[in-house]
């Protein structure tokens, strides 16, 4: 189901405006695609109200007209009125919850879609400086504890207000001067709930990055990582310590929140149990300074709407309450929607059917904060024609796995262009960038699914003939047709029922499947041993067939066939060329390769095992 369009940009606010305004605009604009269906809830909380109104009138005639009169037809018409008044009443709460309970879910589901949709358009900076389980708490957590709001609040406002309109208009029909006596202590109540509103906001954001922390704790500690991480450290102890700290502070937090104005809001529920006496006291004085008499049936039909009137506005400062309180969370979701857009399809991209895959960078600058001071890349200029391959060698930290991950617009350069035949990256539809670049990368994600399912991730529709065609062609097949359910058999958290060379296989079956014609390599055999290493790599040589691939080199003997090689140093290339020519210019790529296996720069080079 597709989310409802909404305007999500923040309003725009002059230096030094006030910020909750702007945060209410926005918090109104998530109900503005429903006003239709907040108009039926509208008229229906309307009906609801007058025809609460009618019954304490109807109670006022049974006690001074049909009972004292003996009148027992009128006091049937009456009594079934009465009833008639419930049964309708009845009918009208349960449309109106209906439909609001509807329209706050659509609300909830939009603004969903809406934090994830805009966090799939930041660069992999954002998802690199954040942690993982803040990000799941902010989706999950914080826009799960709006949902009681967010249901009820619009109809809540209606409803309680339209009752205390009609209650008020109705008791002044009654008595005016007992009307006055009961609307003295409104203005307190009001106080009391913009105290415990404040109080409870301020917890609620508290509680809520204290949430956070435990999710990423759990996150983090209790993945399959990090069970063997806090083994094998000896510190599975210390880490359920911090839990249980964390797990204590949430506890206070939610008590401090629970109790958060509640001596407040109990001083208001003592007034209102009092208030019926108040009003029998007043009646009496009025009487006894020579008034008219309040009869029987007007004084309890008046003291049945001073409780019509004061639940909804208990109600209605309780709901004032509960807003103040999701502001928080509003806030803390608004923080993400106003992440300025990273990554973005253009508004009118560029598709490409015929793909051939040449691949340049002009001039490229890349930082990932503006503040930097030293750039990551500095003026790269490398053209890869289709079907060629290009090397990427230097020191850790020299740039080359950001160099590549600007083709696939992972993060986007700050200065110059990446083309892709002719066409800068950032111009292309989202959708011919990932049929033309294939990446696999050095950490391979695997989902907790089937080894199957695992596998058409790259194409859906893929047949079973394809799978195995795909990983026959990635040396992987046979393991996976020992598993006990072969493609069925599920791979575990991250994959970790399969080694690290069989987990690179799968990630290569996985991109041999989408038959990218350009193709990213981030050395994706540096840590296996030299037997997984060379299948992984005969996997490696039969992608690369054929298709214009850069590979990130941390092992010198890999790229040896490649047609470029390409040496960074700080973000600049200081030297291209051959494998044959740099070993003769002597320079940093001898250096890199004299380190890497002694004498080797001197020494014939073996054949390597294929075009990467």
């Amino acid at each position: 189901m597709r989310p409802t369009a909404i305007d999500w940009t923040p309003p725009e606010r002059a230096e030094g405006e006030p910020r909750p305004p702007a945060e209410w605009r926005r918090i109104l604009a998530l109900f503005r695609p429903y006003r239709a269906r907040l108009a039926v809830v509208g008229l229906l909380v309307a009906a609801s109200a007058v025809v609460s109104v009618v019954s304490p009138f109807l109670l006022r005639a049974v006690l001074d007209t049909a009972i004292p009169q003996g009148r027992t037809g009128l006091l049937s018409l009456l009594a079934l009125g009465m009833i008639l008044t419930a049964v309708v009443n009845s009918i009208f709460n349960v449309l109106q919850t209906l439909i609001s309970t509807t329209v706050g879910q659509r609300v909830m589901h939009d603004l969903r879609t809406a934090v994830y949709g805009h966090l799939q358009r930041q660069s992999l900076a954002f998802f690199t400086r954040t942690r993982t389980g803040e990000v799941q708490s902010r989706i999950a957590n914080d826009i799960g504890g709006m949902q009681s709001t967010v249901t009820s609040t619009a109809t809540s406002l209606v409803s309680n207000l339209t009752a205390v309109v009609a209650s008020v208009v109705a008791m002044v029909a009654l008595d005016w001067r007992l009307t006055v006596v009961s609307l003295l202590l409104l203005p307190l109540f009001v106080w009391i709930s913009r105290r415990v509103g404040q109080e409870r906001k301020k917890i609620t954001t508290e509680r809520q990055k204290q949430l956070a922390a435990m999710s990423s704790a759990v996150q983090e500690s209790l993945s399959v990582s990090g069970i063997l991480l806090g083994r094998t450290m000896g510190r599975s102890g210390s880490l359920a310590r911090e839990f249980t700290g964390q797990s204590d502070q949430l506890a206070d937090l939610e008590v401090r929140a629970s109790m958060a104005g509640r001596w407040r809001m109990n001083t208001i529920q003592i007034v209102m149990a009092a208030m019926p006496a108040l009003i029998y006291w007043a009646a009496g004085l009025t009487s006894a300074a020579g008034a008219p008499i309040v009869s029987v049936g007007t004084l309890v039909a008046f003291v049945t709407l001073q409780q019509g009137l004061f639940r909804p506005t208990v109600s209605l400062l309780s709901t004032g309450v509960d807003v103040q309180t999701s502001l928080a969370l509003f806030q803390r979701i608004f923080e993400y929607l106003d992440l300025p857009v990273e990554i973005d399809e253009p508004a009118d991209p560029v598709t490409l059917t015929d793909i051939r895959g040449e691949v340049r960078f002009k001039d490229v600058d890349f930082r990932y904060d503006p503040a930097q001071e030293r750039p990551t890349l500095a003026g790269v200029d490398l053209t890869v024609p289709a079907g060629s391959s290009l090397a990427v060698v230097g020191e850790t930290g020299s740039g080359k796995t950001t160099l590549s991950y600007l083709v696939p617009r992972l993060y986007d350069v700050t200065g110059g262009s990446v083309t892709l035949d002719g066409v800068d990256v950032r111009e292309l539809s989202f959708d011919t960038l990932a049929r033309a670049v294939g990446v696999v990368s050095q950490e391979t994600y695997l989902f907790h699914a089937s080894v199957a399912e695992n596998l058409r991730f790259a194409k859906p529709g893929a047949s079973d003939a394809e799978l195995v065609e795909a990983a026959r062609a990635a040396q992987v097949h046979d393991t996976i047709a020992a598993l006990p359910d072969g493609y069925d058999t599920l791979v575990g958290e991250r994959g970790y029922r399969f080694s690290g060379g069989e987990k690179q296989r799968l990630a290569l079956a996985r991109t041999i499947l989408r038959n990218p014609p350009v193709l990213i390599l981030d050395e994706a055999t540096s840590a296996l041993d030299n037997r997984t290493e060379h299948a992984v790599q005969q996997a490696v040589d039969t992608l690369a067939a054929g298709r214009t691939t850069i590979t990130i080199a941390h092992r010198l003997s890999t790229v040896r066939a490649a047609d470029q090689i390409a040496v960074l140093d700080h973000g600049e290339v200081v030297e291209l060329g051959t494998h044959e020519e740099l070993v003769a210019l002597d320079g940093r790529y001898a250096a890199l390769l004299r380190r890497e296996v002694p004498e080797a720069a001197r020494q014939p080079e073996p054949a390597a095992l294929g075009h990467v």
